[in-house]
Parts: C-alpha cells; sequence; structure tokens
C-alpha cells in the first residue's frame, strides 16, 4: 500500500519567533484532495543527566498547559549548532552541571500529525557542577531523583512529558542490556 502524500500548495500563515504554521493542500494516496496544517519548529535536544545514581530533573512553569512540569533538561538546537553542541550548552544552562561522558538515545518526534519538531535524546555522566545560566525569561528548579522514583511518578501520572518519559525509557531499556 502507498502511505505518501503529495504536497500541491503550501502557504505560510503565521510565523513566529519559534515556530512558523503552514496550511498545505495535498493528495493522498488514493488521489484525493486533503489539507494538512503544519507547525514548523527547529529541532531540540533532552539530556537524561546522572549524578551518581541519580537523574537530574528541572521543573518549569509552561504556558502552553497552564502548569509547571517536572521534566528532563532540555531545550531547541539553535541555527548552526549540532545536537550535542545544543545538549551540553542546555544542561549547563538549566542545571549547572557539564559532563564528560555523552551517549546518544536516539530521537523522537513530538508530534508527527502536526509538526515536524525532533527531540534527539542523551545520555550525560560524570558531571560536575559549575554554575546554572539560565536563559533570559526562563526560571526553574532543579531536582535529583532515583530512576525507580521517577517511574513511580509517570505511573502514578505526576510526571506527563513526553520527551522525559521517552529518554528514561530508553535509559532504562538500556541499562537491563
Amino acid at each position: 500500500m502507498n502511505l505518501t502524500e503529495k504536497t500541491i500548495n503550501s502557504e505560510l500563515v503565521y510565523k513566529g519567533r519559534i515556530m512558523d504554521v503552514y496550511k498545505d493542500d495535498v493528495e493522498l494516496s488514493d488521489g484525493t484532495k486533503s489539507v494538512r496544517e503544519v507547525v514548523k519548529k527547529p529541532n531540540a535536544v533532552a539530556i537524561a543527566a546522572i549524578r551518581e545514581d541519580k537523574i537530574l530533573m528541572v521543573k518549569q512553569f509552561r504556558y502552553a498547559i497552564g502548569e509547571a512540569m517536572l521534566e528532563i533538561p532540555a531545550g531547541k538546537i539553535d541555527e548552526g549548532e549540532t545536537p550535542l553542541e545544543c545538549a551540553k550548552r542546555e544542561l549547563e544552562e538549566e542545571t549547572g552541571y557539564t559532563a564528560q561522558t555523552w551517549q546518544p538515545l536516539g530521537f523522537v518526534y513530538v508530534s508527527a500529525g502536526f509538526t515536524n519538531e525532533k527531540i534527539h535524546l542523551f545520555l550525560a555522566s560524570d558531571l560536575e557542577y559549575k554554575q546554572a545560566k539560565p536563559d533570559e525569561g526562563e526560571i526553574l528548579e532543579c531536582y535529583e531523583y532515583l530512576l525507580k522514583d521517577i517511574f513511580d511518578m509517570i505511573n502514578s501520572g505526576k510526571i506527563n512529558d513526553a520527551k522525559t518519559i521517552c529518554a528514561l525509557l530508553r535509559l532504562q531499556e538500556r541499562s537491563k542490556c
């Protein structure tokens, strides 16, 4: 079965500071026409950072959902920056830690039904504290939790951040090997 779609027309309907929104007319694989609304964003990183036997977490208010969320450190990749460079920068900015050892944990798409955003996941270890340097307008608190306690919070619905759940699941699976 052919599961492709062909773009007939793409119209920029909103240009933002960190995202653009397009309305695309498409032809489906069965020949019918449809419309796709697509949010195009820069890719991002998320870091599962281990200090001793605990995972570093940050809590910050997320305006779009109207509440503070507990999640692993993360941020958008700047133009010209590699995912690893971004991960190193974001970890230090948000937590104050640098890491000597970095391992990729793959990537995830945030919500492929409407956005192209890809989040590169990393494991950071051998941490050393320097000083946190949050971005302007970024207010967050740092915490450390045992992986078991984080999974308890995920399973009880206290942690619902997709990138955090995906990265820690991959970390957990990797440690079973």
